[in-house]
């Protein structure tokens, strides 16, 4: 998990489009550690500093709260050179 701020990023939700993603939404997560983003999670709850996850694989709940930066939603692999 990261410390929450306010910086932006081009990953960020659009703000003048409500800017939070609904619960259910399948997303990505980026790692603190590698800076990659993992796929197989999903949106719990949007908090006024980030978002409640839940892992697909097994749905537990990561601890903590995600910040937005951090979040996206799942992007679609279409093609095999993806």
């Amino acid at each position: 998990m990261t410390v929450i701020d306010e910086r932006r990023t081009s990953s960020d939700p659009d703000p003048d489009d409500g800017g939070r993603l609904e619960p259910g939404t399948k997303i990505e997560v980026r790692s603190t550690l590698e800076r990659r983003w993992g796929r197989g999670f999903e949106v719990i709850e949007a908090t006024d500093r980030g978002y409640r996850v839940r892992r697909l694989t097994d749905n537990a709940e990561l601890p903590g709260e995600i910040a937005a930066r951090d979040v996206r939603k799942e992007r679609k692999r279409g093609t095999w050179w993806y």
